[in-house]
């Protein structure tokens, strides 16, 4: 179980977290944060909105933070200070170009445990109606490809290892540069790829047949 696996104290969670394998900007993911010293898993709306934006739609641009950019970008400098958190995912795509084509491929860990990635968090809340819900919102950081993944994209998501979620998700650790040592990429041996189906281009396709693997050559007839 997802929570056994991340040492979760607490569940914040209001109906049991369905499977996706497509998911898009604005969709709720699992995340989890630090609270009273206790890991939390909750939920969050992917594509982070700062507290000072005018328009939660600003977040579809804030799905990912360059790590190399953070303490530079006014929208992730105080979440990298402050507002750190895992976003556990089973794997991601990723889109190799092959001529004038592109081929979607999944990564994941080669033994099957979840990948932790690293992920900044904010809280919202429309200016215009000071008593509505707060919106959580969350962004994932991404640094330079490892050489794996190289040789199908230049970024990569920051991935923790088991001994580094501690230190990422404590909030007394409130100095940015303290945590930058782990913005690196994943080593070479912990992922593996295979392509998969083109299907995965439409973010309206979300069954499991997504992440399996295809024969490249015949994905394009």
């Amino acid at each position: 179980m997802l929570a056994d696996h991340f040492d979760v104290d607490e569940l914040a969670l209001d109906e049991p977290p369905m499977p996706s394998w497509n998911v898009a900007p604005r969709a709720e993911v699992l995340t989890i944060v630090d609270k009273d010293a206790a890991r939390r898993l909750g939920r969050m709306r992917w594509g982070l909105v700062p507290s000072w934006a005018e328009d939660p739609g600003v977040g579809d641009r804030m799905i990912n933070a360059r790590a190399e950019t953070l303490l530079e970008k006014p929208a992730f400098r105080t979440a990298l200070e402050r507002r750190r958190c895992i976003v556990p995912a089973d794997g991601f795509y990723e889109w190799e170009r092959i001529g004038s084509r592109t081929q979607p491929v999944y990564i994941h860990d080669r033994s099957g445990a979840p990948l932790a990635f690293a992920g900044l968090w904010a809280v919202w809340r429309d200016p215009a109606t000071p008593d509505a819900p707060w919106l959580r919102s969350c962004t994932v950081v991404t640094t330079g490809a490892n050489a794996m993944i190289a040789a199908v994209h230049d970024r990569m998501p920051v991935m923790l290892a088991r001994d580094e979620w501690d230190r990422w998700l404590d909030r007394d650790m409130t100095d940015g540069e303290a945590v930058a040592d782990l913005l690196r990429p994943a080593p070479d041996d912990l992922l593996e790829l295979w392509p998969v189906s083109p299907r995965v281009n439409s973010a309206r396709v979300d069954d499991e047949r997504l992440i399996e693997r295809e024969d490249p050559l015949t994905l394009f007839g």
